[in-house]
């Protein structure tokens, strides 16, 4: 059992830090959620170098974890990492592999507390996003590979704005071209094409709602930090604003 009152505020010794990170798997969402991750994200700044890679080499392995809480707290943590700076390029390719594969997408669940694998996801994109020796047009496709994935589950708690939030900063980067920008709207435009007839897949529901939101960005721009006065404009907004409403035409037709 992990006195919390004891843990220091700064540069935790190696037992403690292994405490904290085994706890962020806790099935409690109180020692998982308040106290394990607040602490670790707390942490990361003051860590030695060697230490935030370890910790994110421990976070990525959690991706495979079979536990979904596990799983998913993993990327919020990656992503505190990431915007310390610090980036190993394995933690891209654990998260590429697992967040459109994800099955487990509730929300909030009444005994393990929130799981939100889209939303704490789409955190960790957004931090890739913002990191200068992270290419941005495979994550604008990762994202839309995360929205078309098969589901049975509709966003029922902002997974859409996290999603759409995550996207719209990834295309305030400078050095996305003109076709990098709306490229990775073309999968979707393909999978909208092939609709039918009869109740809407949840995955589409979600995409249609995401977009809107990176729709509404593009036009006025997107707050790096939530509630932050920074206003950043996206570099090929109008283009991306175009394409967008060309797409959602095509499964709502009263759009354009």
């Amino acid at each position: 059992m992990i006195d919390w009152t004891a843990l220091p505020e700064l540069d935790p010794s190696e037992a403690e830090l292994a405490a904290v990170v085994a706890a962020l798997r806790s099935p409690d969402p109180v020692e998982r959620d308040e106290r394990a991750y607040s602490r670790l994200v707390g942490w990361v700044p003051g860590l030695a170098a060697e230490r935030r890679l370890a910790l994110g080499d421990a976070m990525a392995a959690r991706f495979q974890d079979p536990e979904i809480q596990a799983r998913t707290f993993a990327p919020l943590v990656l992503g505190r990492l990431v915007r310390t700076g610090t980036l190993r390029p394995g933690w891209l390719d654990a998260f590429t592999r697992w967040y459109p594969a994800e099955t487990d997408l509730r929300g909030h669940h009444p005994e393990l507390g929130w799981l939100h694998a889209v939303a704490h996801g789409a955190d960790l994109l957004a931090a890739f996003g913002q990191h200068p020796e992270v290419d941005p047009e495979p994550l604008l496709a990762l994202g839309a590979a995360r929205l078309l994935a098969p589901t049975g589950h509709v966003f029922d708690a902002m997974e859409d704005d996290r999603l759409g939030f995550a996207l719209a900063l990834t295309l305030t980067r400078p050095d996305l071209t003109p076709t990098q920008a709306v490229g990775w709207l073309d999968a979707v435009a393909e999978v909208f094409a092939t609709g039918r007839p009869g109740p809407m897949p949840a995955e589409v529901s979600n995409t249609l709602r995401t977009l809107r939101v990176v729709h509404l960005l593009a036009a006025c721009g997107v707050r790096p930090t939530w509630g932050g006065e920074e206003v950043r404009p996206l570099p090929h907004g109008p283009a991306v604003g175009r394409r967008i409403v060309e797409v959602l035409s095509i499964a709502a037709a009263y759009i354009g």
